[in-house]
């Protein structure tokens, strides 16, 4: 998806944008190709619009028209865009250790569990949210498994690691026979 920035003055092409993401939400809807042209098969877009929400069949897009394409389009989004990333970061310098509790394990918890059951070389986590030696177990065998040193501490080093292998390997797990 292009960035907002990119369709202002373009009134044509966000038009054609906002009907192609509701059609990749309900395939009842025509898809476009959004070429900033006001044509036929933008105007028979609108027209399938307007006939599914009870709006004058004019195939020009009118204020009531744009409003609820906007309204529709803004739900759509959030069905057919990708979800909202967690950005969790630890503190400059901030390293867990065992025995201490910090809401950020409750995530590493989560991600330890999906690598120890894809890469079978990491140990299972213990109990979410805090450092107990399973845990640092687990930690330690993820570490080694980085090439990290194996101290069995969430530093942010660590940390790091696991934000970028988290992804393959919950990718991974969707696949794995049950």
């Amino acid at each position: 998806m292009r960035p907002y920035e990119s369709f202002i003055g373009q009134p044509i092409r966000s038009l054609q944008t906002m009907l192609r993401v509701i059609a990749q939400d309900d395939n009842s809807y025509q898809t476009l190709i959004p070429d900033g042209i006001y044509g036929p098969e933008t105007t028979a877009a609108v027209s399938i619009f307007q006939r599914k929400h009870g709006l004058p069949i004019t195939g020009v897009t009118d204020l009531a028209t744009w409003e609820l394409i906007v309204s529709v389009y803004t739900l759509a989004l959030v069905r057919v865009g990708a979800a909202q990333p967690i950005h969790a970061q630890m503190n400059p310098g901030q390293v867990i250790r065992k025995g201490e509790r910090n809401a950020n394990l409750n995530l590493a918890h989560a991600m330890l569990t999906i690598l120890s059951e894809v890469y079978k070389s990491v140990a299972q986590p213990g109990q979410a949210g805090l450092m107990d030696e399973a845990t640092a177990d687990s930690i330690a065998s993820f570490q080694g498994l980085s090439g990290l040193p194996m101290t069995g501490n969430l530093d942010k080093n660590t940390w790091q690691h696991l934000a970028l292998q988290y992804p393959l390997a919950a990718n991974l797990h969707c696949n794995l026979p049950k």
